[in-house]
């Protein structure tokens, strides 16, 4: 939640990604997918709708389902689901503030203070990185809009690791508990 509940929002672009094919799932659209009774896009939003200026969503399919959500729907450039990175990318050309938040859709847990943690070390790098005791959470990050050209030449040279695109750019992590960013990658997933 914001530090003071009558301070203006941060200037972020939260970016929820929902464009994956779902292979683990049986090709379903992962956002819609129910946890706890609610499809998993409805987490997401919950978490960063008002912890953000504005939000997005990448997506590739049931894209007027994601509109009518009430955010704008970025969908790839190309139509063959080419990673987390495709979505980014999106996102970061869209962005109308100067820093992006990025999340997947397949994790309901997100903590409620991601936002203010990862934001209280924007001054430290232009890409502040999640981590769990498990390892990197490369997926949520928070990253400076003007770091787009840099992913285009990534992505241009044939890149698609998120790893790979940070691995030379300045950046910091942020530790997070081990089941902050737990996923929903198959279908036992979705009754834990």
């Amino acid at each position: 939640m914001p530090d003071d509940a009558h301070s203006p929002p941060r200037p972020i672009t939260g970016l929820i990604l929902a464009g994956g094919a779902g292979r683990r799932m049986g090709g379903q659209d992962k956002g819609w997918l129910p946890w706890h009774g609610m499809p998993l896009v409805h987490h997401a939003v919950a978490c960063l709708q008002d912890q953000v200026t504005e939000l997005l969503i990448s997506a590739n399919r049931h894209l007027g389902d994601y509109a009518a959500l009430g955010f704008p729907v970025l969908a790839d450039e190309t139509p063959d689901y080419g990673g987390p990175l495709m979505g980014l990318r999106q996102g970061l050309a869209a962005a109308r503030q100067p820093w992006l938040l990025s999340v997947p859709v397949d994790a309901p847990r997100l903590p409620d203070d991601l936002v203010p943690r990862l934001w209280a070390q924007h001054e430290a790098a232009p890409l502040v990185l999640a981590r769990t005791p498990g390892g990197p959470q490369p997926v949520v990050c928070l990253c400076r809009r003007d770091l787009l050209p840099h992913l285009e030449s990534y992505l241009a040279a044939g890149g698609r690791q998120v790893q790979g695109w940070y691995r030379d750019l300045p950046h910091v992590w942020v530790d997070f508990d081990e089941d902050a960013f737990f996923n929903c990658n198959y279908p036992e997933d979705l009754q834990a």
